[in-house]
């Protein structure tokens, strides 16, 4: 049976799926990346969180292969994937939502899933995308739907289920309930993405909502001026009198910001 987030905490986390080693990554100019170690265990939910700019989209670009790892390692499954073609980490189980831009708007929602499921034989498309209606089910009715005619929240699950069809081992989400109601942000996070790790999907988050996501996370890490400052269970991380503070970023000031749970390495 899967433990909830809070029963984790204390615990030894599970085998390592994801790893991040010193990464330093950006936009060409001063890294906004800065050495960031992290890791994502098997069926773990795990939260990067801080203030804007902190650096937190930028590493899942990073991972994903969208920015250039300048420096440090990425290693999905014990196979290094630094600085891989997204195609080849598509292969390799690596799946990835972006905040935006995440849907073929003049496809419709089943030819969006054929997309995400290029690597599949086509006998088995099918069944793969039926396999995602399932743990899905709002798409099921939605198949036929142009892209562009789909609502926030409707867009979301399609760009979500079109990263499940090629069966990722991890799956990276930036910003998933960006533009979403409350309501369809309060069903995305507590129910779509823990039916995703239930389902046996290790997935690293970067949230707005950060004390939602850490709800129904097993690990968090906070993000200041592109470093890790805290590296601890989520459930931990809530508990903090000074949780407000941490994701303004004053984690990042010393003392101010009290005791620091626990650093990850080269933090």
């Amino acid at each position: 049976m899967r433990t909830s987030p809070a029963d984790t905490a204390g615990q030894d986390r599970p085998a390592v799926m994801l790893s991040m080693t010193d990464v330093v990554s950006g936009y060409g100019g001063s890294p906004i990346v800065r050495g960031v170690s992290a890791q994502v265990g098997a069926g773990e939910i795990v939260t990067i969180v801080g203030p804007n700019g902190a650096g937190k989209s930028t590493l899942l670009k990073a991972i994903a292969g969208l920015l250039t790892v300048e420096s440090g390692q990425v290693v999905l499954g014990g196979t290094d994937i630094t600085n891989q073609r997204t195609n080849r980490l598509a292969r390799l189980g690596l799946g990835y939502v972006p905040q935006s831009n995440d849907v073929f708007d003049p496809l419709t929602v089943r030819e969006n899933l054929e997309i995400g499921g290029y690597c599949i034989r086509r006998p088995q498309l099918g069944a793969r995308i039926d396999e995602i209606t399932g743990l899905l089910p709002a798409l099921g009715a939605l198949m036929g739907r142009r892209a562009a005619k789909l609502s926030g929240g409707e867009r979301k699950m399609v760009a979500v289920g079109r990263a499940l069809m090629s069966q990722p081992k991890v799956l990276l989400l930036d910003e998933p309930t960006s533009g979403l109601s409350a309501e369809r942000s309060t069903q995305l996070l507590t129910r779509d993405i823990r039916a995703l790790a239930e389902s046996g999907a290790s997935i690293l988050l970067v949230e707005q909502k950060a004390l939602a996501a850490l709800e129904i996370s097993h690990w968090g890490y906070v993000l200041a001026l592109g470093r890790v400052v805290i590296s601890a269970p989520a459930a931990e991380l809530l508990a903090r009198p000074d949780i407000g503070e941490v994701f303004l970023g004053r984690a990042a000031q010393g003392p101010k910001a009290g005791p620091v749970l626990r650093h990850a390495p080269g933090a």
